[in-house]
Parts: C-alpha cells; structure tokens; sequence
C-alpha cells in the first residue's frame, strides 16, 4: 500500500463528502461461493496494485446484506436488483447498488427428456422457492409455452399469477441452492449454472432453455451503504473486475459461455 500517495486523495475526498474512508484498512467484500472464483482473483490484482482486499465468503443468502447493514463489511457481490429489494424491504435495510456485475443464465434442465415438447401431462417442475428465484422461474416457464401468466406481474410472479396450464404441470418450489439435487427426480428443474458447476452433478450447458440478458433486473450488483458511494478503495476495485484481462478470464472459466458482462447493456 503506498500509504504516502493514497492518503491525501482518500481524506479529500472524505472532507469533501463528511466521511473519512480508512485507506489502511482492508476493504471488506462479502459474497457466495457461486461468485467467489473471480472475486478471489480480482482480489489478487487488487493486490498488485496496492489495494488490500479481504474477500467473505457466506453460505447463505441472508447474512451478506445483515453484514453490510451493521458495517461489518463494505460491499457485497451475489444479488440482483429484485433481490436486493426484497431484502431491503424484509429486512428495513437502505442498501443500494453501487456498480453492475455480470448476469448469469438460468435454465430449465431434464434428466429424462430431450425437449420440452416431449414433458408429458401433470409433469413435476421444480422452480426456486424465495420470492425473487421463484419469480424469475415462472418467467422461464411462460417463456417456455409450459405457462402463461397475468400480464405485466414480471419478476414479481407467483403461482397464483397463472392463467393457464396446458400440460397440468405440478410445479414444485425447491430452496434455490438445492435446485441441482432436485435434478434425479423431477421431470424438469430450474437450474443456475454456477450451481450445476459447482455440484458436478450434470452439465451446465444442457439446459432445454435459457432466459439470458432478457432480463436485465437480474444484473448482479455490487451493493453497498450509501455512505459509501465516494469511497476509492471500491471504486478501484470494481474497475479492477470489470476489465481486468485477468479477471475476465476467470469468469470465462467459472461460467464458460453463460454468462455476459452486466455493464455493457
């Protein structure tokens, strides 16, 4: 860290904004194991660049947004914007999204047929179960024909939003980490590719369908405290993972072709 040079800059710009941002402390980046792959190399040249970087990793998805209220950590990396909101609104929290990351596709996965076509009558589907996943499970299926949904309810959808259900799927609501096991024995699953990576269990690139950048609410966002906004240490680092050559092929590795930078769109 070449404390001499960064100083001055980061006490300006907390002057400047009435807080004083610590440019020796480390800065403190939660997220999931999904997004970790790239964050841990982004923190590696970080470091090169003389940013110290400590990367949390949480096993849930409720304790990275109670972390960044209570201050324990700077910013986090694993929701998107209805997420985020969900959880502001549950939780009372004023969190918001700093910088845009990537999104990741999400498909709709069989281990016993080939095509949608071929889904028989009264056919189980498992979709996720949290508000937001769940929504965006119903949107894949109306974008498959399997469904259709009341107009203009978006990611907000629920099952009572159905309007018609040709095939009589019975739709099952899964925790979304556990998706993948569902896998064996439902005739068609909600999957997430960093998940179906991570599990080994089958492959990620055998979806039946994806929705892709369709629907660009699902951007992951780095989210942070508002107080935060001005703080350099962030916004290197955020640099840093949009365009570091490094970085980008440490997504190409983690997600392959299933995925696409958020901040280009």
């Amino acid at each position: 860290m070449h404390k001499k040079h960064l100083t001055p800059l980061v006490l300006a710009l907390g002057l400047f904004s009435g807080i004083v941002f610590a440019s020796d402390a480390p800065l403190k980046v939660g997220t999931t194991a999904a997004f970790a792959p790239a964050l841990e190399t982004t923190v590696s040249e970080a470091k090169k660049q003389g940013l110290d970087v400590e990367l949390i990793e949480f096993s849930d998805w409720i304790a990275p947004n109670v972390s960044l209220n209570s201050g324990d950590i700077d910013v986090n990396y694993f929701q998107h914007i209805p997420f985020l909101e969900n959880a502001n609104a549950a939780g009372g929290f004023n969190l918001v999204p700093y910088a845009k990351g990537i999104i990741n596709n999400v498909g709709l996965y069989s281990k016993k047929y080939k095509s949608l076509d071929q889904l028989p009558q009264g056919a189980t589907v498992a979709i996720a179960n949290d508000p937001i996943n769940s929504g965006r499970g119903l949107q894949l299926l109306a974008k498959a024909g399997l469904i259709t949904l009341k107009p203009g309810v978006g990611y907000k959808a629920t099952e009572e939003d159905i309007i018609a259900n040709p095939k009589n799927i019975k739709i099952l609501q899964v925790e979304a980490v556990q998706l993948v096991r569902a896998y064996d024995d439902a005739d068609l699953v909600q999957g997430y590719p960093h998940y179906i990576r991570l599990s080994k269990n089958f492959d990620a690139n055998s979806a039946l369908l994806f929705d892709g950048i369709d629907h660009p609410e699902y951007v992951i966002q780095f989210v942070i405290q508002p107080k935060n906004k001005d703080d350099p240490r962030l916004a290197k680092f955020v640099d840093i993972y949009q365009h570091s050559p490094v970085v980008k092929a440490s997504l190409d590795k983690a997600y392959g072709t299933l995925y696409q930078p958020g901040w280009d769109n």
